[in-house]
């Protein structure tokens, strides 16, 4: 039967390793790792790598962000483990040139639906092929609202991305400071 786990918390709370631990209860060591972060500094190189380190050495991963309805449809692996959904929507919103400054509504409106277009095909995915997906997300709603638009653009789509996986998810964890608290 298919499931979809949504581990959600701030940032450093210890979301991935919760995460991973789950993966690891699922019971087998047939697990995808969805890997979504673009090594674009010294700083993001050495938290992937860090990640890469703890990863267990007989799951699979694939690096990437989009069409993963397809990339989980068409694995072997039983479970799927996506690290994460904020990463994703960053890198959505860096694939073109954009002045954050004079976006319209309807440029933000249309970025929104193509990371809920994304969600949407990697749970239809998973459903579809009976399988568990693990999803890791940062909780963004418990913060200041963001004082420039790319922060507030960036915070809102998050917020809605994260509702939209909550509502679809069988189980919800929120991590606060290494300690999982299941939600839902």
């Amino acid at each position: 039967m298919s499931k979809v786990i949504m581990v959600t918390g701030g940032s450093r709370s210890g979301k991935s390793v919760i995460a991973e631990k789950k993966a690891r209860e699922c019971g087998d060591q047939s697990v995808l790792y969805l890997a979504t972060a673009i090594p674009v500094d010294e700083d993001m190189k050495e938290r992937i790598r860090i990640h890469q380190e703890r990863r267990d050495v007989n799951w699979g991963t694939y690096e990437g962000y989009r069409d993963l309805g397809q990339v989980v449809s068409s694995t072997e692996k039983n479970t799927i483990l996506l690290d994460c959904v904020t990463v994703m929507i960053t890198n959505i919103l860096f694939e073109e040139e954009r002045d954050f400054e004079t976006i319209s509504n309807q440029e933000i409106s249309d970025l929104e639906n193509e990371v809920i277009l994304e969600l949407s095909g990697l749970i239809k995915g998973i459903r579809d092929a009976d399988k568990t997906l693990i999803i890791v997300t940062n909780e963004v709603g418990m913060s200041v609202v963001p004082s420039y638009r790319l922060g507030r653009v960036f915070s809102d789509m998050a917020g809605k991305a994260n509702q939209f996986i909550a509502s679809m998810a069988d189980e919800v964890t929120l991590c606060v400071s290494g300690i999982p608290v299941r939600i839902k």
